[in-house]
């Protein structure tokens, strides 16, 4: 059997298969609260046969979004929603999972399908969606033409990793077997963690680190020893002025003692990246598979790649070359949300439909013999059918 199907089980958590959904935003929120977009846009990745899913970044703190469609889970009534999307994705099979995140300075931005994706406006203002006041480690404004976030006071970066500790609570409660925190992509505890964005005086910024494996802890109080803990970086970070290599083995070997399982390696999102204007990385966002297998080894976490992994053959040869535990597919799974079973098909692992949800089978099973009797008609007539 191909790897990418084998079971995949870490502590209590078991998946059908190393296949992943990863978190995309969706923008599609109503005031903070998971909607039925969330619901239909996730269960049917379960239905096509991923192994995990992973709801998108769920803000710890209304401050945290990128959006005003943005999610959260910074208050009790926000996971009753949640806790319908997990228990759907549970019955079709596949792993609930979420992430928690806080964009930082990178808050209050249009939905990308509005303006240019850059910061709120009047215009947005009068059109029901105003800014806000963003927060960072420092007052340093994403780029021209952006806002300068308010620098956060300590007391106030203490109060947002106890928030980080009851937003995993919340998703205790809402029934996700998985949960991973966002330290990547420019947000805020990648800005905690970059020399280009952290440039306080206290304890968190004489320790840029520290905020990491503080909201580490806060959050592996809440979560129980049975469930994985994911955490994601950039590996861009290396290339982009932010953390070096042997910093980012550091981290991830100190994360992991305070329980962190799986490093999920993004390829690009380093602390310059869009939409700033600072140093220029690779903008392919195709896996960097041999960085992520030098952490793999290092720190002796399991690895998630994540990166324009398209094909199933390319999957499998990252899994066969130890560059990965899990694979993540993202934009192709939202091309085709059936890719994990057409993957099946295509390594040679699914033999009539068996993996299919049994509502489906029947009908598959009988259009392929239609399909195959056409075949053969057409063969034995010797010409060609379309």
């Amino acid at each position: 059997m191909a790897q990418l199907f084998t079971p995949y089980t870490l502590r209590g958590m078991h998946a059908r298969n190393r296949v992943v959904i990863p978190p995309m935003q969706q923008s599609s929120g109503i005031a903070g609260m998971a909607s039925l977009w969330h619901l239909a846009h996730l269960v049917r990745f379960a239905m096509g046969g991923a192994g995990i899913v992973f709801v998108e970044s769920t803000a710890v703190e209304a401050r945290g979004r990128n959006t005003h469609g943005d999610i959260g889970l910074w208050s009790d009534a926000q996971i009753e929603p949640l806790a319908r999307i997990a228990e759907a994705l549970r019955q079709q099979g596949a792993v609930p999972a979420i992430q928690l995140g806080h964009t930082g300075r990178k808050a209050g931005m249009q939905k990308w399908w509005v303006g240019h994706g850059g910061p709120l406006t009047q215009v947005d203002a009068e059109q029901g969606e105003p800014p806000w006041t963003s927060v960072a480690p420092s007052a340093l404004p994403v780029g021209p033409g952006w806002p300068t976030p308010q620098a956060l006071e300590t007391i106030e970066v203490e109060s947002l990793i106890h928030a980080w500790g009851e937003s995993a609570r919340r998703a205790r409660e809402a029934g996700f077997s998985a949960l991973e925190v966002h330290g990547a992509h420019g947000y805020l505890i990648h800005q905690f963690l970059s020399p280009v964005t952290n440039q306080r005086q206290d304890r968190f910024g004489q320790d840029r680190m520290r905020f990491a494996l503080e909201v580490a802890e806060a959050v592996r109080r809440e979560w129980p020893e049975d469930r994985p803990l994911f955490w994601r970086v950039s590996l861009a970070d290396v290339v982009d002025g932010g953390l070096e290599l042997e910093e980012m083995v550091e981290l991830l070997c100190k994360l992991k003692a305070r329980g962190v399982d799986v490093v999920d390696c993004s390829s690009g999102g380093g602390i310059s990246s869009h939409p700033t204007q600072g140093k220029s990385v690779s903008n392919s966002l195709r896996f960097r598979a041999e960085t992520a297998k030098l952490l793999r080894e290092a720190s002796g976490l399991q690895v998630m790649a994540v990166g324009l992994i398209i094909t199933p053959q390319a999957a499998e040869n990252h899994l066969q070359a130890q560059q990965a535990d899990l694979i993540a597919v993202g934009r192709e799974a939202l091309y085709n949300p059936n890719w994990p079973v057409h993957a099946e098909v295509a390594l040679g692992v699914n033999h009539n439909y068996a993996t299919w949800p049994q509502q489906y089978r029947m009908f598959l099973v009988r259009r392929a013999a239609a399909a195959d009797a056409l075949r053969n008609r057409c063969s034995a007539a010797n010409r060609t059918c379309t």
